[in-house]
């Protein structure tokens, strides 16, 4: 994995994280918080994409494989944070 993969992987869960904090209002953990979690569930899910797809050799970062990183960042970014914000916000409301 090269640093242009991962700079996509993070972009894609940074979105994805907003996405998923605004989509669904109970696991809105604040913009920032979002982000960050965000970022950290697309590289899980940017690295679960490049494995099931199959990864671009060395040097080889042509458009296909940029958005299915993309792809799997932001969904990955927006799972990890809506799944962690319904966790923190349930267990605040006890």
């Amino acid at each position: 994995m090269d640093l242009t993969a991962i700079i996509t992987q993070l972009v894609g869960g940074a979105i994805g994280g907003l996405g998923g904090g605004k989509v669904i209002k109970d696991s809105d953990l604040g913009p920032i918080v979002n982000l960050i979690v965000g970022a950290i569930g697309g590289l899980g899910g940017g690295a679960l994409t490049g494995q099931m797809m199959g990864a671009a050799p060395a040097g080889g970062a042509d458009i296909g494989a940029l958005v299915a990183q993309l792809v799997g960042g932001g969904v990955g970014g927006a799972i990890l944070q809506v799944v962690v914000g319904l966790i923190k916000n349930k267990m605040m409301a006890r």
